[in-house]
């Protein structure tokens, strides 16, 4: 940054010098050094071979990846988002058998490992050999075959979609709780509904508060994803693992892997700057002014 010049009594202009932080410049040049040097490590590595990676890279079977941990990325993401806001809604209910289960609900997925749900997931036919959905106390209803329904693929959006849930709930509970309470009083005093004032007044600018770290958990998703290999959901972890155990190149897929990753990953953290940008200051203007709900609020009172 430029720094512009003093003036003196006399209308002299005083140049300021920038003061030189050598600690700063010494511990740049200590950790470029380093990094440098593991990168240099891995780059010459003679048992590493960067033509089988290349080779890899663009591989059918880690294209095919790639789009499947996209998916369920995505999919996951969405029945977490739905079912995160439901449960914090249920949560804040002053009904206390819901505000009780959401709370269970919470409690469970947050405390018992991704991994295990989704190996739970996929071996529910244990369990349930059949899902049957039927009118109670009639033989009017439908059946499914637990081991054709509970694939790797819906076994990862179950699992990761439910888990995922637990940790938004608590998001949106926190972005409801930051509109101002002047305004649920308003919706009340102008005779609203609790529905109708958490989809008309709350949730509108709860979300604005709501979406910007939403990237964040899409983020975590895509990386959540590698887990899946452990249900063959052929996402990119599972067909780098096969190829790798296979050809006994683990190194070169794991690095093929990770490229993709990265990418994945660098793409969804621009479009979530983008969101940050987008909704960041305007969640701020609105919950502090009250800009939504004085908008609504007088129509609503007309």
């Amino acid at each position: 940054m430029r720094t512009e010049p003093f003036t003196g009594p006399s209308g002299e202009h005083i140049p300021v010098a920038r003061s030189r932080h050598w600690g700063r410049l010494l511990a740049a040049g200590v950790v470029t050094a380093i990094a440098g040097w593991l990168v240099y490590l891995v780059v010459v590595n003679p048992r590493l071979d960067w033509g089988k990676v290349a080779e890899y890279l663009f591989n059918d079977r880690i294209l095919a990846g790639v789009w499947v941990t996209i998916e369920i990325s995505v999919l996951a993401t969405v029945l977490g988002l739905v079912l995160g806001v439901i449960v914090a809604i249920m949560r804040l209910s002053h009904n206390p058998v819901l505000s009780g289960l959401a709370t269970l609900y919470i409690w469970f997925f947050r405390g018992t490992p991704v991994l295990v749900q989704l190996i739970f997931w996929y071996n529910l036919a244990f369990l349930f050999p059949e899902l049957v959905l039927k009118v109670p106390f009639t033989m009017i209803g439908v059946k499914w075959d637990t081991n054709l329904v509970m694939t790797g693929f819906t076994s990862a959006m179950l699992g990761l979609g439910l888990n995922l849930a637990a940790y938004f709930a608590e998001t949106v509970r926190a972005g409801i709780q930051a509109v101002d309470h002047g305004q649920t009083e308003a919706a009340y005093a102008l005779g609203m509904t609790p529905a109708k004032r958490m989809r008309v007044i709350v949730l509108p600018q709860a979300l604005r508060i709501i979406i910007p770290p939403t990237g964040n958990e899409f983020i975590s998703m895509l990386k959540t994803t590698s887990l899946v290999y452990v249900v063959a959901g052929h996402d990119l972890m599972t067909n780098a693992s096969q190829i790798y155990k296979a050809n006994n190149l683990i190194m070169e897929l794991l690095i093929v892997a990770s490229l993709w990753y990265m990418l994945m990953t660098a793409i969804a953290t621009f479009l979530q700057g983008r969101l940050e940008r987008r909704f960041g200051s305007e969640a701020v203007r609105l919950v502090r002014g009250g800009g939504l709900a004085a908008r609504i609020l007088p129509k609503a009172a007309a």
